[in-house]
């Protein structure tokens, strides 16, 4: 992951990259940072655990990550949905992990390090386009949602948002787990 010299708490200029990604990449670092710290020490166990033994658990939340990203990667900087290739090849962990629900509880007994790795590897292909386009990239528009504009800079906040927002999740499933091993 690139950080910058300065805190993960400064929004500013990172080398290798222009402004506007400066500012975008900024706040990927912080929100993936905070991740991180969040699941690094988790066991099997706690990363398989579902509150009930239903919703999500941390481990699926950490491959939805992986697999939002690698959709916009290629939605955004291939200007296409996945190719046939990438998605026969995940066709086990991608669309569940986009989906996530019951459709995910495929993805479990893995390591914190294995989650952690493929989230570095996806963000470091990331990070790899990001240097080589200019800013007018990130204000391109494409039909959205619901028939709206979006553009590029949208597109990669919502990346980073969606984490921001599963790791709420992920606290939740950390707590209750607590509460579960110690009953």
């Amino acid at each position: 992951m690139t950080i910058s010299n300065k805190s993960l708490f400064v929004i500013d200029q990172i080398e290798g990259y222009s402004k506007e990604f400066s500012t975008l990449v900024s706040m990927m670092n912080y929100t993936r940072s905070t991740t991180i710290r969040a699941v690094q020490d988790l066991s099997v166990e706690a990363l398989d655990f579902r509150i009930n033994g239903t919703g999500n658990s941390i481990g699926m939340l950490l491959a939805h990550f992986v697999a939002v990203e690698k959709f916009y990667q290629f939605l955004t900087i291939e200007g296409k949905d996945l190719p046939d290739e990438e998605i026969e090849r995940y066709a086990v962990t991608l669309q569940p992990a986009i989906d996530l629900g019951e459709a995910a509880t495929v993805i479990n007994g893995n390591t914190a390090e294995f989650y952690l790795e493929d989230m570095r590897k996806t963000r470091e292909k990331t990070l790899e386009h990001f240097r080589t386009l200019p800013d007018s990239w990130l204000y391109e528009t494409t039909p959205w949602w619901e028939n709206e504009l979006s553009n590029n800079y949208f597109k990669w906040f919502h990346v980073f948002e969606d984490e921001l927002s599963h790791r709420g999740q992920i606290r939740l499933i950390k707590k209750q787990y607590e509460l579960f091993k110690d009953a």
